[in-house]
């Protein structure tokens, strides 16, 4: 079994990749990966995945940024929206029972790709 730093960097580069191909990696990827193949508890995975989408984002924003390919405009009212939402869930997160919090993302999971899936 390849240690936890081989399997973290795994997750990381499988989350980077996805991340800068679909705008998608944080919640998608990292968070299963951490809790699945790293062990972490679904509030551990989720404060460390929210720490890794900043650079993951930053990386990805200056390509797409250099081709022309960011709406700067609508990105800075998702920064005020992301931000304060971001702070009221992490907030909301302690107040959460561990197993609801697993069942939750779970569910939004499974609807986000039922919605995909769909016409």
């Amino acid at each position: 079994m390849p240690s936890f730093y081989v399997r973290g960097v795994t997750v990381g580069l499988v989350a980077g990749f996805i991340s800068g191909l679909f705008g998608v990696g944080g919640g998608v990827i990292v968070v299963p990966g951490l809790v699945l193949w790293l062990g972490l508890d679904q509030r551990r995975a989720s404060g460390t995945s929210m720490a890794t989408i900043v650079v993951s984002a930053s990386a990805a924003a200056l390509l797409f940024s250099a081709d022309r390919a960011v709406d700067w405009s609508a990105a800075w009212w998702l920064f005020i929206g992301a931000g304060v939402g971001a702070v009221i869930g992490a907030r909301a997160i302690t107040r959460v029972p561990e197993i609801w919090l697993t069942r939750a993302f779970a569910v939004v999971m499974v609807l986000a790709a039922v919605r995909l899936l769909l016409p």
